[in-house]
């Protein structure tokens, strides 16, 4: 069974109290979620599964009555995380955008109590996109020591587990504005710590589209360039188009991840990831909440290149 790793960078992160439990159980239909309950699979002498539940997109507003295209970020989070709950999963990857438009003060104060169940029993990883603003995201959700890569200028977490090592890097450029940029710095830490780390396979987290849009991550050529040599980086997982659907670039699997707060289009759907990271690829669940549902509960595996 795997624990978490007390060095791991858990952004989020509040043990459950004893006399709490009953009622997270009752609200995630689940009979054991406090951390460390969870038997991932494994048999003697294998690495076992690693288990992630993977947001993108919340664009929670300070103001629980703002709606965009008939959808209400708040609501569709209150139903994501019961859900999330009683998978229940090791840990939590919001995928950027997680406020809703400049990432004020009173989205991250929303987010934060939405997401309090959820960090009651599992760690939550936020990463930011070009809705949010880094300084209101550290004063909602202050950095432990020693948690995040010492990448100036930007909010980067390296998460921990025998099965896989993740990366979930920062693209947001400008509050508000489309594109995103991982800029130098990050790239050049990049760089330097992709080579050493070739124990386990990697994965990438990162907000941005990565094709040649102008509001797309601007430098993706260059990242594709840096990770594209070292066979050991499995994946890229994005979101920003708030579309799910599956790649392949440079022998690098893509994961679009679907938004949780609304779509864009009515042919995509709206909800999260259910993830199970095997030494050899991970297995990909749709849980759709809203927009179009057909995909919901379908499960892809994707083996590793």
């Amino acid at each position: 069974m795997t624990q978490p790793d007390p060095d791991m960078p858990c952004l989020f992160h509040h043990p459950q109290r004893r006399r709490d439990f009953l009622k997270v159980t009752l609200l995630g239909g689940a009979s054991c979620i406090l951390a460390g309950c969870r038997s991932p699979r494994s048999t003697p002498g294998t690495v076992p599964d690693f288990h992630l539940a993977l947001l993108s997109d919340t664009h929670v507003p300070g103001n629980r009555e703002d709606r965009y295209r008939g959808f209400s970020p708040v609501e569709n989070l209150q139903r994501v995380v019961p859900q999330v709950l009683a998978a229940p999963p090791q840990g939590v990857i919001v995928c950027g955008d997680a406020a809703r438009l400049e990432g004020k003060a009173e989205d991250y104060q929303e987010l934060r109590t939405l997401l309090d169940p959820l960090a009651a029993v599992t760690p939550v990883y936020i990463g930011l996109g070009n809705h949010d603003d880094r300084a209101n995201f550290r004063q909602a959700f202050p950095k432990p020591p020693g948690e995040l890569a010492r990448v100036a200028g930007k909010h980067v977490t390296v998460i921990e587990y025998a099965t896989v090592r993740i990366l979930l890097l920062d693209s947001l450029m400008f509050a508000n504005k489309t594109p995103g940029l991982l800029g130098k710095n990050q790239r050049d830490w990049l760089a330097a710590y992709v080579p050493q780390m070739t124990d386990r396979p990697i994965v990438i987290f990162v907000h941005h589209t990565l094709n040649d849009g102008d509001g797309s991550l601007l430098d993706a050529d260059r990242l594709f360039a840096l990770l594209e040599p070292h066979r050991h980086v499995k994946a890229i997982f994005y979101g920003h188009s708030h579309v799910w659907e599956l790649g392949e670039r440079s022998r690098l699997k893509l994961i679009n991840l679907p938004a949780v707060g609304y779509n864009f289009r009515d042919q995509d759907p709206v909800g999260w990831v259910d993830a199970r990271f095997h030494p050899d690829g991970v297995t990909l669940t749709l849980r759709a909440i809203g927009g179009n549902r057909e995909q919901d509960g379908h499960a892809t595996t994707i083996r590793w290149a």
